[in-house]
């Protein structure tokens, strides 16, 4: 029952107006769309619990990291009450969903994934990549990682002005 299996998915929702993006799991035998506040499925996978955890812990992380980086730079990005907003594209959800799905089907890939998207939190991996300290698997894998975390929204910066000094 431990490792039971379960759906991973990827679907659109709305709650109180609000529209976003979840990544969840559910129990097989549940129909993902039973939940009133979700419109439509856009990725579902039937994989075991524990792999299920793992794998949304990770594109989670991913999720995280980027939406930290686009507020360090800025960026105006409504952060709805529920899930991943609506302001990151499906595109760009679906290729995180897939390529973590993808990678945790070769262990040392995933194990080494992992480790680089942790890294990643804290510095990009740009870095790492150009100083050529990252050879390898350990470098392919390190560029597939950074291009997650390159989408710039289209919409504009929060740039506050100061108030003149003499207000």
């Amino acid at each position: 029952m431990e490792n039971s299996p379960q759906y991973l998915f990827l679907a659109s929702g709305v709650n109180n107006g609000e529209g976003f993006w979840i990544v969840g799991i559910k129990n097989c035998d549940d129909n993902i769309l039973d939940d009133e506040n979700l419109l439509d499925c856009h990725r579902k996978e039937l994989i075991g619990t524990e792999s299920a955890k793992d794998i949304l812990l990770a594109i989670n992380l991913n999720i995280n990291n980027l939406l930290n980086e686009l507020r360090n730079k800025k960026y105006l990005i409504a952060i709805p009450s529920k899930g991943i907003p609506f302001d990151i594209p499906l595109e760009i959800v679906e290729n995180i969903f897939d390529f973590w799905l993808d990678i945790y089907k070769n262990q040392e890939a995933w194990e080494a994934c992992l480790g680089l998207l942790k890294v990643r939190k804290r510095i990009p991996l740009t870095n790492l990549i150009e100083s050529q300290s990252l050879k390898g698997n350990s470098k392919k894998w390190a560029i597939k990682i950074e291009a997650l975390h390159t989408y710039v929204p289209s919409s504009l910066k929060n740039e506050k002005l100061n108030n003149p000094m003499w207000e």
